[in-house]
């Protein structure tokens, strides 16, 4: 029974000394390593053997938990970042995101896991960060950084014609003034007829010649055939006085 007691106390004691070692606590990020990106952070080392299967557009994150076997090791780590464009949490360790990480132990010792490293986008940066520990301490850090190379930016294509504007159409030959618009010939005042070569101001040669003045044509007579014909015609009408005296002396009939 002594020897039962002895044993059961030496294993309460044992448990009691072993408690704080299993306990967790969370911490948070050194607040001096918040808002630091790789590039620019103050202490880089690529040359870091973790680094070497850092992808060149990737930034290296190593994180570090000081203070000894107090602080126990790493449980999990959750980082915040931004983009540049929003802000993205990593968990470490995560095999199902896409930002490869790892937790290491301290050298030999296999049970305290105090390094951490994650490969992220190039150019992001550490807004801020928490950790879950098998001991306690009061914070951890970001030991150093190996900065990547974000992608160039290719220049954004010119506008296309489709999508720039189009120049203002130039006034269309249908616009301008079309040839119709314009005095046609039929609009323009035509020339005035010109007396006609069939009616002539001056007598046809025809005309100058003899002949009586009843034909037709009612062209008027001039020269040497009126003065015949006035002539003829008073002869005519002497002659015609004489036939009628003498007709009607004829007719006298004389009473005794």
């Amino acid at each position: 029974m002594a020897r039962a007691a002895v044993s059961t106390a030496a294993a309460t004691a044992c448990l009691a000394l072993a408690t704080p070692a299993w306990a967790s606590s969370t911490i948070a990020i050194n607040p001096d390593h918040r808002d630091e990106t790789a590039g620019g952070f103050s202490t880089r080392d690529c040359g870091d053997p973790r680094f070497a299967d850092r992808p060149a557009d990737h930034d290296g994150w190593h994180f570090v938990l000081p203070g000894g076997k107090a602080s126990g090791g790493f449980e999990s780590l959750t980082l915040t970042f931004g983009t540049g464009t929003g802000e993205v949490t990593v968990t470490v360790p995560d095999a199902d995101d896409a930002y490869p990480d790892a937790l290491y132990p301290a050298g030999r010792n296999e049970d305290r896991l105090i390094h951490a490293y994650l490969f992220t986008p190039a150019g992001w940066t550490l807004l801020d960060g928490s950790a879950v520990i098998t001991g306690t301490a009061g914070k951890f850090n970001l030991s150093h950084t190996c900065g990547g190379t974000a992608p160039s930016q290719s220049p954004s294509p010119s506008p296309s014609p489709t999508t720039s504007e189009s120049p203002q159409p130039s006034e269309s030959p249908s616009e301008s003034a079309s040839p119709s618009a314009s005095a046609t010939p039929s609009e323009s005042e035509s020339p005035s007829p010109s007396d006609s070569p069939s009616t002539p101001a001056t007598a046809s040669p025809t005309a100058s010649s003899g002949g009586s003045g009843g034909g037709e044509g009612g062209l008027p007579l001039t020269g040497v055939a009126t003065t015949s014909i006035a002539l003829g015609g008073l002869a005519l009408i002497g002659g015609g006085a004489l036939l009628m005296l003498r007709r009607r002396r004829d007719d006298i009939t004389f009473t005794s």
